[in-house]
């Protein structure tokens, strides 16, 4: 007689984060392709929408990295944004007054981002180890997805 066995039926692990290196090579090659992408379709005047577009990119990549990534890829952002996005181009500029504020939304967003991934994956393998399935649910009382 054929037993039916769900391949799923053990716990899985959490997903482990993306290694540094690769977030950091991800970020830059991601805010380069931004900058040439705003600069071709908006300009270099809107300083606003490119830095909600960056904090958008920190946030995605913080999805699948460590936190240690976040400051690196806040840096990596604001580089690139302050160095191509914005005027005068090719030329790193620091403003006191938004240059640091630039930099706290990026590694913020970084931040969030990443809570938001660790939090995802943790909830999904509370999910998957909950009670009611798997071998021991039967000597439980829970019920087994096998059947009888």
């Amino acid at each position: 007689m054929t037993e039916w066995v769900f391949l799923s039926s053990g716990a899985r692990p959490v997903p482990r984060p993306v290694a540094t290196p690769l977030v950091w090579a991800a970020a830059a090659v991601g805010a380069l392709l931004l900058v040439a992408l705003l600069n071709t379709l908006a300009g270099q005047e809107r300083s606003a929408l490119v830095l909600v577009v960056f904090s958008v990119l920190a946030a995605l990549l913080g999805l699948c990295a460590r936190f240690t990534a976040a400051p690196g890829t806040a840096v990596l952002c604001w580089l690139f944004l302050n160095g191509f996005a914005i005027p005068p181009a090719g030329t790193l500029t620091w403003v006191g007054t938004r240059d640091p504020l630039w930099l706290t939304c990026l590694f913020t967003a970084a931040l969030v981002g990443t809570a938001l991934g660790r939090l995802v994956n943790a909830r999904a393998a509370y999910r998957r180890v909950g009670p009611g399935f798997g071998p021991m649910a039967a000597e439980a009382g829970g019920d087994d997805p096998r059947g009888p």
